[in-house]
């Protein structure tokens, strides 16, 4: 069974960060989830940030976003990961390790 890797992002300053652990851990077959609220949904408007694609299940704060007056659709996020804090506490309950950025 693969070893997952929970990541919370609450901060708009670490996009590269977060792009390297995932593709990192994936390509040493772990499974990845990735939670984004507060500014960390801010990523989502970088034009890097397709590149998550493939490198991890990425969901998000849908109350910060919308704060944020943010628009869909957004790559990599599919419609059903516009969640609430509940999806960050079923991350963690689902993964073996958890890093915050």
């Amino acid at each position: 069974m693969a070893e997952k890797l929970g990541i919370f992002v609450s901060s708009d300053q670490n996009l590269e960060h977060l792009i390297g652990i995932c593709r990192a851990a994936t390509k040493a077959g772990k499974e990845v989830k990735v939670f984004l609220t507060n500014r960390g949904v801010m990523l989502t408007q970088d034009e890097r940030f397709p590149q998550m694609e493939g490198e991890a299940h990425v969901a998000l704060c849908n109350v910060n976003f919308e704060a944020f007056q943010l628009s869909k659709p957004i790559p990599v996020v599919a419609e059903e990961d516009f969640a609430t804090q509940m999806r960050h506490a079923e991350i963690i309950e689902w993964c073996d390790r958890y890093i915050v950025l």
